[in-house]
């Protein structure tokens, strides 16, 4: 039944295209490119996708889970028509509410596509609206949320937070904001307020949360796996041993420079745009950036919020520690692509 709805989605796009456009086109300015075409036909390219290979299964089916996560951190029409940076989070429980006051996390899109995206399947139904206050375009998938997995697969206890994993639990929907001038996903959300139903329908669980980010399972392996590129990366990468005794010492340097007061899942501070460094996989994504921010004394910032250089020796040992990380994960992704060729 989803295979058909989204395929008569996407047969449907081409009579839809020139109402669309005709509405879209008069709503963006002028010193604007009209992308407005290839929006729509990226919109129905990245359903399709997305319910081939993420498609509607057991909340609990981890190959499912597996198949999808692969997937979408490969050469998918999601992770293509990524930004270079984006943004994600639940929709504000305040339906009036702007993005730009909306609490959301910065990612690097492999990130993204290889940890979030995959927690949600997809029927392939969708629709695309240009959105003027927002100056985006808005695509709404008709997604479910796989909240019976594993707890380490999830990329960190997102029930530390019942209002959070209530939301998660919940969702019928994911949403991704487009850029009218790029045509690239700038903003992803999931949200319980869609129009339709999830696509599977699952009890809620409700996990404790013992305040650990990470932890050590009963056969002794460091939790969540996912952040450890549990699956990403295959399991000859020359690089993962490296990776993670590598990212332990990174770890220790961000604590003694208390990288830990600001980039963690609770958001301490808070900000209204977090980053988080916690695990492997999300420094991995964050690494470049750390590291001119070191480098050009933005780090830490002090109890008034205002930066702060580090003491020379703390900002040496960060340097040090994060660059050899930084080398380590780019010749990681080198090896990678260099197999898929």
């Amino acid at each position: 039944m989803y295979r058909a709805v989204g395929m008569r989605l996407v047969a449907g796009s081409a009579l839809l295209l020139a109402a669309f456009l005709g509405s879209a086109a008069s709503q963006i300015d002028d010193d604007l490119p009209d992308l407005a075409d290839q929006i729509l036909l990226m919109a129905a390219e990245v359903a399709l996708d997305l319910q081939r290979v993420c498609p509607p299964a057991s909340p609990s089916d981890q190959a499912a889970f597996d198949r999808c996560r692969h997937s979408l951190f490969g050469d998918s029409a999601l992770r293509r028509n990524l930004a270079p940076r984006l943004l994600w989070g639940r929709r504000n429980q305040d339906a009036g509410a702007a993005l730009k006051d909306t609490n959301l996390t910065q990612f690097a899109p492999d990130v993204l596509a290889g940890l979030y995206f995959p927690l949600f399947m997809y029927s392939g139904e969708y629709t695309t609206e240009y959105v003027e206050r927002e100056r985006l375009y808005l695509i709404r998938l008709r997604a479910g949320f796989r909240n019976l997995l594993q707890p380490g697969q999830f990329p960190y206890p997102f029930w530390h937070e019942e209002a959070k994993w209530g939301v998660y639990q919940a969702a019928n929907s994911v949403l991704l904001w487009v850029d009218p001038k790029t045509a690239k996903i700038v903003i992803g959300q999931f949200t319980e307020r869609g129009n339709s139903p999830a696509v599977v329908s699952t009890q809620p669980i409700r996990p404790e949360f013992d305040g650990n980010w990470m932890w050590m399972d009963r056969e002794g392996r460091i939790q969540p796996r996912v952040t450890l590129f549990d699956g990403l990366f295959r399991q000859d990468n020359p690089y993962l041993p490296k990776l993670d005794f590598t990212y332990r010492t990174l770890a220790l340097r961000m604590r003694d420079a208390q990288c830990d007061s600001c980039h963690m899942p609770n958001n301490p501070r808070p900000m209204r745009r977090l980053v988080l460094m916690h695990t492997p996989a999300h420094a991995a994504g964050e690494i470049e950036r750390l590291m001119k921010a070191v480098r050009e004394d933005r780090m830490p910032l002090n109890g008034a919020g205002i930066e702060e250089p580090l003491e020379p020796a703390l900002k040496r040992a960060l340097l040090e520690s994060g660059g050899a990380f930084e080398e380590l994960v780019r010749a990681a992704k080198d090896w990678e692509a260099a197999q898929r060729n």
